[in-house]
């Protein structure tokens, strides 16, 4: 049940052993998909060999290609505009018992970046332990988001894969401009959904996920494994994933996650493939410009197909 106070929704807690699996878009344990999307949205960036983002492109600069075959941009804007498409931002906190060292430098972590992001919509925070517990606020209510970024004490068990899927579901519903960060030790030791379903909910989402990893107080035997498991899970969306130790590490990483969300290019296309098979459909993004070569291209991979019966 979802309830509404001004500008502000609250979720009720998300038990990770089972009530409302819906939620995290599972149906008999396979990740299902909406249906009926016309338009293919990417959020795009292009960074050249000194790692520097090129804010100066048009639509013309841009080619898509799915499956191969060439496509037509119907949507072109960039994130610097006026006209830019809303911003939408999530922010996955961990507060789960492994986080209690971490607590502290994440709190802080996140308050701050946040902080940063004023021309944003609206930012719906998911916060996580044994259960996942959902609040979205407008700018006017941002000391009461930030109150209770604050107000959680870490305890109980790691949810993250299902905090992951109930937000991408709500994603779902919004238009425009959606950046996700996640704030975690990586781990997860409660969520009904596994880690290949969760991965591929992110590459049906148009989310663009940045990790930020907090692993030095990790045990040497996982600590590879949650560090890879975060990596994909930014990668596959076009985002990136951080590991930082100490708040100067911190933000220089929130500067690179600013930057890229300034100069990400939104790029919108409808398939020339009318099939409705649920299918995944490759989808690559070339430059028109000399030396493209050794440009760098970060967005999401491809995307599912409409399923019809």
């Amino acid at each position: 049940m979802i309830t509404c106070a001004g500008t502000l929704a609250l979720a009720q807690p998300f038990d990770s052993r089972g009530s409302r699996a819906s939620r995290v878009a599972l149906a008999q344990g396979q990740p299902t998909f909406r249906t009926g999307t016309e338009i293919v949205s990417l959020g795009v960036t292009i960074s050249d060999k000194k790692a520097s983002f090129l804010t100066d492109l048009t639509r013309d600069d841009l080619e898509i290609f799915e499956d191969g075959k060439k496509q037509t941009i119907e949507y072109f804007a960039r994130g610097d505009q006026d006209a830019a498409p809303e911003l939408h931002i999530g922010l996955l906190f961990d507060t789960s018992g492994s986080m209690d060292a971490d607590i502290k430098l994440s709190r802080s972590a996140a308050v701050r970046f946040l902080n940063t992001l004023s021309d944003a919509k609206d930012i719906t925070l998911v916060d996580f332990d044994t259960e996942v517990r959902v609040a979205k606020y407008g700018q006017l209510d941002f000391p009461r988001l930030v109150e209770r970024i604050r107000s959680r004490k870490p305890s109980g068990f790691t949810a993250m894969y299902d905090a992951l899927g109930v937000y991408l579901d709500s994603a779902a519903e919004l238009t425009g401009r959606k950046i996700l960060v996640l704030f975690t030790d990586g781990g997860d030791t409660r969520s009904t959904i596994r880690f290949g379903d969760v991965l591929t909910l992110v590459r049906a989402s148009d989310v663009t996920v940045y990790s930020v990893g907090f692993l030095e107080n990790q045990p040497g035997s996982v600590r590879a494994e949650q560090r890879l498991r975060v990596t994909q899970l930014a990668g596959e969306s076009g985002g990136e994933a951080f590991f930082p130790s100490q708040m100067k590490q911190i933000e220089e990483a929130y500067d690179k996650i600013l930057m890229q969300i300034r100069a990400q290019y939104s790029l919108g296309y409808v398939s020339t493939n009318t099939a409705a098979d649920g299918s995944w459909r490759k989808v690559e993004i070339k430059v028109r410009r000399p030396h493209s070569k050794d440009l760098r291209v970060q967005s999401r991979k491809g995307y599912f197909a409409p399923y019809r019966k």
